[in-house]
């Protein structure tokens, strides 16, 4: 069973950073696509990026230009550099990984808050 721990939250100033981090159990090779997904209150939840075992990476379009996904697949970890930060991005931010042979599997982590206010 892969786990993922989050880590990098908090509260930061509009305009602020923030970079979050997810570390995986387990091997890279266990492990295709990987990500985060943002949900504010009252929202649904949403993609803000991913990133293919390749390092392909695919960005909403909320975050293109603001945002960074990166991964190590030596250290099973994936982040998010998070730049010019806005109040809209305030929300709970979930790491999630796929499993790299079917069935479909998504795990996910606990979650970390990330709160942009003056």
């Amino acid at each position: 069973q892969v786990q993922l721990v989050e880590s990098g939250g908090g509260l930061v100033q509009p305009g602020g950073s923030l970079r979050l981090s997810c570390a995986a159990s387990g091997s890279s090779r266990d492990l295709s696509d990987m990500g985060w997904y943002r949900q504010a209150p009252g929202n649904q939840r949403e993609l803000v990026a991913r990133i293919t075992s390749g390092s392909n990476t695919h960005y909403a379009d909320s975050v293109k230009g603001r945002f960074t996904i990166s991964r190590d697949n030596i250290m099973n970890t994936v982040y998010l550099q998070m730049n010019s930060l806005k109040p809209e991005d305030t929300a709970v931010y979930y790491c999630y990984a796929e499993r790299a042979w079917a069935p479909r599997y998504i795990y996910w982590g606990q979650g970390t808050q990330v709160t942009v206010s003056s």
